[in-house]
């Protein structure tokens, strides 16, 4: 059994921040960390104390973690930016929340003795003899403690505490790291020995000047040591005491959104006969109005969980080899039950909703391909654009622009002149990449298309078959990602507010260029009809592309099972980095660093000069046994990680890359990890520092072939459209959602089995003999018996295991 944990958030926005900066202003950001661990950061929004992000993010996270936490940041282009408050939620707390937080939440102060982490390991013994009795605790060493020194490390030392009995540990210098080994013992009264006060350990950093900082503690109840006299272990580090205060909303609030889904996987046996329902659904379906699994999980399916099951259903059926057939299964359905053209596919059904999905699975190596080079431009070039004549403002074109005024007149005519040529581009770059596009894409549409031309057959319907693959591959496809490139990762950061109107101008463009015209001239924004004349020449050119589009074989198009849903020949990441340059002597930190353009599929992570060099260096994704972020006092350099790979020969290598921001570092770890995920030599444990001057800069041991010193966080990935297939994983999640419908489901279906149960003999006897309205009801009523019957059976079988884990506390739990 298996435990599979997703954390999603969404920062939505702040409100009544303080200033921090000379204009009255600040420019606010937020750092997320998990237990820790720095995992997102928010664009800055400027001088703005009311900012809106609406950054939203999905976490596959460790078993382990504990909190996550909110930083609210005031960017400063001198010096370092000002902590602004913070927001911490505990595990327990989010995990409280059946439907997940949704609120505002008041910032608090940032208190250092609150900014605690990493972990400590003990051995501590009660020893009780004639002539006295006292308490021995092995201090043996620490790992992930907080920098408190500019170096970005600490100068630690531990003291244990019991009544009125303390003693040390000596002092570590300069290191996260520290390794002790020292044997502390203190001798008590025999009255002492049934104390109930705890027994503390803390761990501080000495300072020279002042006073020293505390790095955490750990408290032990005494009666833990009387149930087992030896304990020894690795304790997690707690700050000095909740003193966090709201200050009345004086710092300001942030709105979030938090949800905490924990599955625990059974093994794989267990989902066998719910996947091998599903892929009768689609693989034998003798008339698609029966009963099947898939429309008993529709019927049960919500408006806020549509998406969510679409996508674990795309991923099922991608991992099954079946993908075509189920989105042409559920396509057929929606087709026939549409009696008018103009609605089809307009509402967020199922059907719906799996195709958005589907096509963000396998075509957004495409989407960008096709589509980032002109976004890049549009950023870039910050064109003041405007149509809508109520909005032209003439005064900021004036602060914006060196020339002379331009009247609104000129305004409108630069901008049309600047959309068309956007829109140009951007048409001519999808009708241009039907090669580009990924097959088993092209073959739905090629179904679909199929479907439609045969439901709607009367001369005036011509044009449904073109608008139901464009309705998706332009209106919810390729629109979007123009609108919001962040969240089709085409953009590190969101657009700023005349980058944002440009881009909605082109989206509004391109949807009506999806709906091939048809809709021009009905609506409110006639100020858009400078646009009409390039938008109805393209419809031309866009049906010939939808016609080469689905012109395609089947046999053409392999769908075997993949555990991933890219191919393995597709460049999944790609980019310029800085790699550092480990042969030779030690250089200066600032040459030690060389800009490389890396490649990353799910074979190899390949690196050359620049991106047209012929000559690659490649690293074996088999080979990668570790992918880790580095500290920054390892190279005095941020945003550095690390790949480890082990040779043939059992050695260890390791190759050092900064990343420009956190964000990159971030997608970078969580790509690698990605396609390494079923490697099976990982490391469980890591350095994050480097070996340098003969030492490691972490935990200051000289052996370069020692083992980590810190835990491996390799579970930690950002979700999003590249996660791998997992198929236990996505049928637990169709399991939970049959099982909250269980009961609709058995009162509609089983009542049917029971009439039939009380028919006369007769009856059942033209039943059993194969009366055809009979068989059909036979037919209609089996699927839903054994799909019940699956449900129940995994209930019980998570009843089972979870009875287990009560009863045996060292049942083994693994991270999935």
């Amino acid at each position: 059994m298996a435990r599979n944990t997703s954390l999603y958030f969404r920062i939505v926005e702040g409100r009544n921040l303080p200033a921090k900066d000379v204009s009255g202003t600040s420019d606010p950001y937020c750092i997320v960390k998990v237990d820790n661990e720095v995992v997102a950061r928010t664009a800055t929004v400027w001088k703005n104390l009311n900012p809106f992000w609406g950054e939203e993010y999905t976490l596959h996270l460790p078993m382990g973690f504990h909190s996550l936490s909110f930083h609210v940041m005031d960017e400063d282009t001198i010096g370092h930016d000002d902590v602004i408050g913070k927001i911490t939620l505990t595990k327990e707390v989010i995990g409280s929340q059946a439907k997940g937080l949704d609120s505002w939440l008041n910032l608090t102060r940032v208190d250092p003795n609150e900014e605690v982490q990493g972990e400590i390991r003990l051995s501590l013994v009660l020893l009780k003899h004639s002539e006295k009795i006292s308490l021995r605790c092995q201090v043996i060493e620490a790992r992930d403690l907080a920098p408190r020194d500019t170096s970005g490390t600490s100068d630690p030392f531990a003291r244990v505490i019991f009544n009125n009995h303390s003693a040390e540990t000596s002092i570590i210098k300069k290191t996260r790291f520290p390794h002790w080994l020292e044997t502390l013992e203190l001798e008590l009264d025999p009255e002492e020995l049934y104390d109930e006060a705890p027994i503390t350990v803390e761990v501080w950093d000495w300072d020279m000047v002042g006073k020293n900082d505390f790095l955490g503690k750990v408290e032990i109840p005494s009666a833990c040591l009387h149930k087992s006299p030896h304990l020894e272990g690795w304790f997690r580090l707690l700050p000095l005491g909740n003193n966090e205060v709201d200050a009345g909303g004086k710092l300001g609030a942030l709105r979030l959104k938090v949800c905490l889904v924990e599955d625990r996987i059974l093994p794989s046996v267990y989902y066998q006969p719910l996947i091998d329902l599903l892929v009768e659904s689609v693989i034998s379906p003798t008339d698609v109005e029966e009963t099947s699994a898939l429309t008993m999980l529709e019927e049960v399916t919500t408006v806020e969980s549509r998406q969510d099951v679409a996508m674990t259903l795309v991923k099922i059926y991608l991992g099954q080899g079946l993908v075509v057939p189920f989105l042409d299964y559920f396509n057929t359905r929606e087709v026939n039950h549409t009696a008018d053209p103009n609605t089809l596919f307009r509402s967020n059904s199922l059907a719906s909703k799996a195709m958005e999905q589907f096509m963000k699975a396998v075509g957004m190596l495409y989407l960008h391909e096709v589509l980032r080079p002109i976004i890049n431009r549009i950023f870039e070039e910050k064109k003041y654009i405007e149509l809508d004549p109520c909005k032209i403002d003439l005064n900021r074109l004036r602060r914006i622009s060196f020339k002379g005024g331009m009247s609104e007149a000129e305004v409108r005519d630069s901008s049309v002149e600047m959309l068309q040529i956007y829109l140009s581009s951007i048409i001519e770059s999808i009708v241009n990449s039907v090669d580009q596009c990924p097959p088993v894409m092209r073959l739905a549409f090629k179904q679909l298309h199929k479907r439609v031309e045969e439901q709607f057959t009367e001369p005036e319907n011509e044009d449904v078959k073109y608008l139901a693959i464009s309705g998706f591959f332009f209106l919810r496809f390729f629109a979007p990602a123009i609108l919001t490139p962040k969240l089709f990762q085409l953009r590190d950061q969101h657009a700023d507010t005349r980058t944002s109107r440009t881009l909605l101008l082109l989206a509004k463009a391109l949807q009506s260029v999806g709906n091939l015209g048809l809709q021009l001239g009905h609506g409110k924004e006639q100020w858009m009809v400078p646009l009409h004349p390039i938008i109805l020449h393209s419809v031309a050119s866009v049906k010939d592309f939808l016609d080469k589009l689905i012109d395609i074989d089947h046999d053409t198009v392999s769908e075997v099972p993949q555990r991933a849903v890219f191919m393995p020949s597709v460049t999944v990441k790609e980019g310029y980095l800085q790699k550092y340059k480990t042969e030779g002597p030690q250089l200066l930190s600032r040459f030690a660093f060389k800009k490389r353009y890396f490649w990353l599929t799910s074979e190899t992570l390949s690196y050359a000069k620049t991106s047209d060099w012929q000559v690659r260096s490649s690293i074996s994704i088999q080979c990668v046994c570790a992918v880790e972020r580095v500290d920054e006092n390892a190279f005095q350099q941020q945003n550095v990680m690390q790949v480890i790979t082990q040779d043939n020969d059992g050695q260890l290598h390791t190759i050092y890359i900064q990343c420009k921001n956190v964000n990159e570092l971030n997608q970078w770890l969580s790509a690698i990890r990605k396609v390494s995920i079923y490697n099976e030599r990982m490391l469980p444990s890591f350095h994050p520092g480097a070996h340098r001057s003969g030492k490691w800069t972490c935990c200051l041991q000289t052996d370069r072939n020692v083992t980590g010193c810190s835990r491996t966080h390799s579970a930690v990935t950002l979700g999003d459209w590249s996660d791998p297939l997992d198929p236990d994983v996505e049928t637990q999640t169709i399991y939970k959602q049959l099982l909250q419908g269980k009961d609709k489901l058995r009162k509609k279906y089983l009542e049917i089995s029971e009439a039939d149960k009380k028919s006369s003999n007769k009856e059942k006897k033209i039943h059993l003999e194969g009366a055809q309205c009979n068989a059909k009801t036979k037919a209609a009523v089996s699927v839903p018996v054994r799909l019940l019957a699956v449900i129940t059976d995994l209930e019980k079988a998570h009843n089972a295991f979870q009875r287990r884990e009560k009863e045996d506390p060292n049942c083994v739990i693994l991270n999935h």
